[in-house]
């Protein structure tokens, strides 16, 4: 199996990323070949500021690695320093019908709002298609919502291999358990957008706060409460052991607490479950040099993988060996 995943340097990750994505990538690194990016050229669309998304790549870099990415074992890059990728890229534009691309949902839905769109959002999909195809991937995990990027790509790819041979490995989605989902902390899907996010490497004590003022439903302490539903109840299960989750789940049915003790069980147990990855964040962020120098060497790997991609298929349509 050649995994390949990347993610976009919009921010620091938060919980939703974490156990919606980041630690099932994490998960399938250990596979033939695996490839992981931080997808720095796709985050133009929406960070403007130069010094703003230089931070978030490297801190990016720092929480994968913090997170249990390994280097050894995986390939860790920047998007923008495989030129390659941008390369295969246009021999990919210029074969894919704008009709493919006026069907996606990120245009779709930023039109339907009235919203402008620009031709870094409108081409994303085939972008997003060279990074993938760049690397020969047969697997490439993803949420429910980015089935369709990988379908795209898969049109793109067989579009090119029936006009000049057979070229681009077609991958397959690996759609990611959608058990994962992560409640925000107004209950809706956990996303920057919302502004209802915890963040993975947020100063404990201010997180601690932040819980500590989820809002709540106004049921009396003594009445039986149902947990399956309940948005502090979910997020205690993503960072509790299995003994603490059944033990919560019987509290809620008994009744006779108050949702204050639920939270202070939260904060304590996300503090403990992520106290690992802090530490390594400390390690790493006090190293910046060595980050580099994970992020240099993939870059020369991946550089090596997509120049022969590249090269095969420039040889395919003729803009090389003439």
């Amino acid at each position: 199996m050649k995994v390949l995943s990347g993610i976009q340097p919009t921010g620091r990750f938060h919980w939703g990323n974490y156990f919606g994505a980041i630690s099932q990538y994490i998960a399938l690194q250990d596979n033939e070949q695996a490839f992981y990016f931080i997808a720095n050229l796709h985050a133009l669309t929406t960070v403007r500021d130069k010094d703003l998304l230089a931070k978030y790549t490297l801190d990016s870099a720092i929480d994968l690695l913090s997170l249990g990415l390994d280097p050894e074992q995986a390939v860790l890059f920047v998007q923008s320093d495989v030129p390659e990728v941008s390369e295969l890229c246009w021999l990919l534009l210029t074969g894919t019908p704008m009709g493919l691309l006026e069907r996606c949902v990120a245009y779709k839905d930023k039109k339907a709002k009235g919203l402008p769109a620009d031709a870094g959002l409108f081409t994303y999909p085939v972008l997003q298609a060279a990074d993938i195809l760049a690397f020969d991937s047969d697997t490439v995990p993803v949420g429910e919502d980015q089935v369709q990027h990988i379908e795209v790509c898969r049109d793109i790819a067989g579009s090119f291999n029936h006009q000049f041979g057979d070229v681009f490995v077609l991958p397959k989605a690996k759609v990611l358990d959608s058990s994962a989902r992560v409640p925000g902390t107004d209950g809706e899907k956990m996303s920057k957008s919302y502004d209802n996010t915890l963040a993975v490497f947020d100063d404990v004590k201010a997180q601690r706060k932040q819980i500590m003022r989820i809002s709540t439903d106004s049921r009396p302490m003594e009445d039986p409460k149902e947990p399956d539903g309940d948005v502090l109840y979910q997020l205690y299960c993503l960072v509790a052991s299995e003994s603490d989750r059944d033990e919560m789940a019987a509290m809620y049915r008994r009744g006779g607490f108050g949702y204050g003790d639920v939270k202070k069980a939260l904060a304590t147990a996300a503090e403990a479950f992520f106290a690992e990855a802090r530490a390594q964040r400390d390690d790493w962020a006090s190293r910046p040099d060595d980050v580099r120098d994970v992020l240099k060497t993939g870059a020369a790997w991946a550089r090596k993988k997509a120049s022969q991609v590249l090269q095969r298929a420039q040889d395919a349509c003729g803009v090389r060996g003439y």
